[in-house]
């Protein structure tokens, strides 16, 4: 082990060895530590965390765009220091095998947990496979279907903490009033049905990584909290104020565009430079040539191995793939096939459409008057979008470009607001018809 008090003395020490963990403050006598980046004969091979004593978002995110693979906040804390340099001697190993992953992928057309072999693709493995091994926050964005989990897991799977856990969840399937206590865990009795402690997302997947998918869907003053643990590396369980320590790699995922999302208000701008890390856009099917036909054989495939049988596609079958806009991704391809799978025989032909497709008139456009608040535009368009494209839930949620659970999520948020709206009625108008003391007699004069 080697230490160095300054870039100069610290530029020396490089030059006698190649160091397998640099620890650097950003803030040294004679320069910013991440310099010392620049001056690796290596650099993949060697992990780089930068300790700070005033962390903000912008300077964590200039860490790590600079080089580094992890940060420490003044005053370091060990237990976080040991996972670190726990996690150090398998990145020799890790690093092989990314390079042997990498050279097959261009032959075998897969990476990961992920599958495709096209230039969209290969571009996309060659930026998973170099953001894996660090700790960098990664923030994955892609339609609907497009494979955002499996990247997620691919970068679990290729990164050091790999033997420990991988939790994915969606803040989107969640209500407002329950993903607080998802995320961070409650004590018992903490709010009316807490009847025990609950251990949350941050706490099971300690050591490992946490996918938050639909991360924009995240109410605005849970992302406040959110950005406190990433800042901070701990977290508090609802109803105490002991913070508890969390060593989590985080990736987040959205199909909206998250810059849109913040100009609507809807997702934090701070939270989002802090997420946006390392961004990584995922392909739309429709990008993609040849894998069409590639994922198709392979779903047929797999059906053929579950079903015992041995099915093919006709040409027309292939044919009639490229046709398709697939708007709703892999998913709705794989749907596709089962769908084409049952109703075949030997041969599988294209199975018949069961997208319902709106149907353009004048109630397509809706007016909205300036000053009208955000929640209210959103329901006045989910359910327009909803009554266009006849109340199936499916087909609107792919209009809307959202998930299935999101939009469910939605609508329930509806109803009970009518409910509450209904009754709070009910109770004035009984308040107006009650009569009052002096009612039942005329005044005095």
């Amino acid at each position: 082990m080697a230490t160095a008090d300054s870039l100069r003395a610290a530029r020396v020490q490089l030059v006698r060895q190649q160091p397998e963990v640099l620890l650097t403050d950003i803030q040294l006598p004679d320069g910013n530590g991440l310099q010392l980046v620049h001056d690796l004969e290596a650099p993949a091979q060697t992990e780089v965390v930068a300790i700070t004593g005033h962390a903000s978002v912008d300077s964590v995110v200039e860490a790590l765009r600079l080089g580094a693979t992890d940060y420490l906040v003044k005053p370091v804390d060990i237990e976080r220091l040991r996972a670190i340099l726990k996690r150090q001697p398998e990145a020799a190993e890790l690093r092989h095998e990314i390079g042997e992953l990498r050279g097959e992928l261009r032959k075998a057309g897969r990476f990961g947990a992920l599958l495709g072999g096209s230039p969209a693709m290969q571009s996309l493995y060659d930026k998973l496979a170099r953001v894996a091994p660090t700790s960098a926050t990664v923030l994955l964005i892609g339609e609907s279907g497009t494979g955002k989990e499996l990247a997620a897991r691919t970068i679990h799977d290729l990164s050091r903490r790999r033997k420990l856990p991988f939790l994915a969840v969606n803040c989107g399937a969640i209500s407002p009033q329950l993903i607080e206590s998802e995320l961070f865990g409650h004590e018992k009795g903490s709010f009316t049905g807490a009847d025990r402690q609950h251990v949350g997302f941050f706490e099971r997947a300690n050591g490992g990584t946490l996918l938050l998918d639909e991360v924009t869907e995240m109410p605005l003053e849970l992302q406040v909290k959110l950005l406190r643990v990433l800042e901070t590396g701990s977290f508090v369980r609802v109803g105490t104020t002991q913070p508890i320590s969390t060593d989590v790699r985080m990736v987040a995922a959205t199909n909206r565009l998250p810059e849109k999302a913040v100009a609507e208000g809807r997702f934090r701008e701070d939270l989002y430079h802090r997420l946006n890390v390392f961004p990584v856009h995922l392909p739309p099917l429709r990008e993609r040539g040849n894998d069409i036909e590639m994922l198709a054989q392979y779903f047929l495939d797999e059906l053929n191995r579950q079903e015992g049988t041995h099915k093919t596609f006709s040409p027309q079958a292939i044919a009639k793939l490229y046709e398709r806009s697939w708007s709703g991704n892999v998913r709705e391809l794989k749907n596709y096939v089962q769908r084409a799978f049952i109703l075949s025989d030997d041969v599988v032909e294209a199975a018949e459409s069961t997208e319902t497709q709106p149907e353009e008139g004048p109630s397509d456009v809706i007016s909205i008057r300036i000053g009208t608040p955000l929640d209210e535009v959103e329901r006045r368009v989910t359910m327009a979008t909803l009554e266009r494209c006849g109340q199936v839930k499916r087909k609107t949620a792919e209009v809307l470009g959202i998930s299935l659970k999101t939009l469910y999520n939605r609508l329930e948020v509806y109803s009970m607001k009518d409910q509450a709206r209904d009754g709070g009625d009910v109770r004035r108008q009984a308040g107006k018809d009650r009569p009052t003391d002096n009612s039942t007699s005329p005044p005095k004069h």
